[in-house]
């Protein structure tokens, strides 16, 4: 890759050290987790790491994971781990997992349940050992390995990026060498390390991209095609960042109602038309997403069917995958959750009538345990930790609330209307903050003069969805809404030359395991 080309293998410390501080990868005083099979790649990440602690001002602690697939190889694997890392005085914890059984527990195959464990493993070792960071062993070769997998079960944009070098606390050093550079630097180096006999075998997808795929497009195609592909999924990822760029603006000009958590969320049909066909598309992908709760079984169809609600008249729906509908109401299209039950894991008829056939088809039954949805959760006021954070759980929120020491009047009017962070006068609260959902009597105030409104009469104007309105979660002080998140903030709050106090408020997702579709793979290395 053009600025980490090799000369000596000796060099590859300090390209290490080059590309890691390009990536941003350490901060100093992180604590970074090394996932350490004992193979190459691995071995090569963990003595890589071990000699930049001081440089780069990190520590780093190893991650071994025994599967318990292949008896006494396994174990001698670990116990290859453990007398290296007491070699280089790096703390070692190993983790033994059953995996086959995991794999019959949990409906997966081995491939899937070994990448799975050691995540978990990872994690579990970051969260219980006070790191920071989680080490890959990732190459080059690993990276287009996953392009030409993702190509191969189709994809967009998103799936030629590859395995990214920095993202969500996941690092991979070494992304920018090829295999054969890792082994020809251990030899130079004297290291030795252990073998998996599976990564010989064509039984895992991945190998057989290794052993057939990537050799005839170096020998029959072009002896450059990995560093080629490579290449691309750089640019790609360069694309992906500004398509999200954009995405992230478009949010704010055309959705209302797409809180953290929320279940139902409008978005603007002649906002969306304006947007260019890339973006709309991926705005659309966002929001069945938001209201999923994740981004698993959407497809090119469901968006495509979401996005041709555009062009039909108020009333049509169409039903989506995880129990989710979407409406053309008026001049929005609506997505939620649906109502009585009914789903659809594949494209379904936009009639009322299809609707029908669907539930007729295969309407889950009601689960005996009943959970409280976020309505009924919130329909209590929650007090609002200040300074600190409240979790929402219903709504799959967290609101967190902190003090600004130095502030701009002028910044806070420029935090756009729907941006889910707002700064506020703190000295005007009267009667605390607290969470909750609308209650009579409630109003907000609409401009600088003073005017108050019914908080029922701006749901109405803003043409939001009866059944939304009361699952709406508020900020309110007393009767008074200081901000309905998605939507606006009470002018009452809002920053003055007078201000003195200024309280931030922050609502985020609830935190949960961190998510990494290029963590570690099947058939190589943790």
């Amino acid at each position: 890759m053009i600025g980490y080309s090799l000369h000596m293998m000796k060099n590859i410390v300090e390209l290490t050290a080059d590309y890691m501080t390009d990536h941003g990868m350490i901060t100093k005083g992180d604590v970074v987790v090394a996932g350490v099979s004992g193979g190459a790649d691995s071995v090569c990440l963990l003595f890589v790491l071990w000699k930049l602690q001081e440089r780069l001002g990190f520590r780093v602690k190893a991650c071994h994971v025994n599967h318990g697939l292949r008896g006494e190889e396994a174990d001698a694997d670990e116990r290859y781990v453990r007398e290296l890392c007491a070699g280089l005085g790096v703390e070692c914890r190993c983790f033994h997992e059953n995996v086959e059984w995991i794999a019959r527990k949990r409906k997966q195959s081995c491939e899937e349940a070994g990448r799975a464990v050691r995540r978990e493993a990872f994690l579990r070792m970051r969260k219980e050992d006070g790191c920071t960071k989680i080490a890959t062993a990732h190459h080059r070769d690993d990276n287009v390995e996953t392009v030409l997998l993702n190509i191969a079960r189709g994809t967009g944009v998103q799936g030629l990026c590859g395995i990214w070098p920095a993202k969500d606390g996941w690092i991979r050093p070494l992304l920018y060498l090829e295999r054969t550079d890792i082994e020809a630097f251990l030899k130079e180096q004297h290291i030795s390390w252990r073998t998996d006999r599976t990564n010989g075998e064509d039984a895992y997808t991945r190998n057989r991209i290794r052993h057939h795929v990537i050799p005839a497009l170096r020998e029959q195609v072009n002896t450059g095609s990995v560093r080629h592909i490579d290449e691309l999924s750089v640019q790609a990822r360069e694309v992906w960042e500004y398509l999200e760029a954009g995405t992230d603006q478009a949010w704010e000009r055309c959705v209302t109602g797409g809180y953290p958590g929320a279940e139902r969320l409008c978005i603007r049909v002649e906002a969306l038309l304006q947007e260019p066909a890339a973006v709309q598309k991926q705005l659309i992908k966002r929001c069945i997403a938001c209201v999923l709760g994740g981004g698993k079984d959407i497809g090119a169809v469901h968006v495509a069917d979401v996005l041709g609600l555009a062009g039909k008249q108020s009333g049509k729906r169409i039903l989506l995958p995880g129990n989710a509908e979407a409406e053309r109401i008026y001049e929005e299209i609506r997505l939620g959750k649906s109502p009585g039950g009914r789903d659809a894991a594949d494209g379904s008829p936009d009639t009322a009538a299809g609707a029908k056939d669907a539930q007729k088809a295969g309407a889950a039954e009601p689960s005996g345990a009943e959970e409280l949805s976020g309505a009924e959760e919130l329909s209590g006021a929650i007090e609002l930790a200040v300074p600190g954070k409240t979790a929402l759980p219903g709504f799959g929120m967290e609101i967190e609330s902190c003090f600004v020491e130095e502030f701009s009047v002028e910044y806070a009017r420029d935090i756009p209307q729907k941006s889910y962070t707002k700064w506020m006068d703190y000295d005007i609260i009267k009667h605390g903050l607290s969470v909750r959902t609308r209650q009579s009597g409630d109003y907000l105030t609409v401009d600088a003069a003073g005017r108050r409104q019914k908080l029922k009469s701006y749901l109405i104007n803003e043409k939001i969805p009866r059944d939304m309105r009361d699952r709406l979660p508020l900020i309110a002080d007393g009767h008074h809404i200081v901000w309905i998140p998605g939507y606006r903030m009470s002018s009452a709050y809002q920053l003055t030359d007078r201000t003195k106090k200024v309280l931030e408020i922050k609502i985020t997702e609830e935190e949960e395991h961190v998510r990494d579709s290029q963590g570690t793979h099947p058939g190589g290395e943790s």
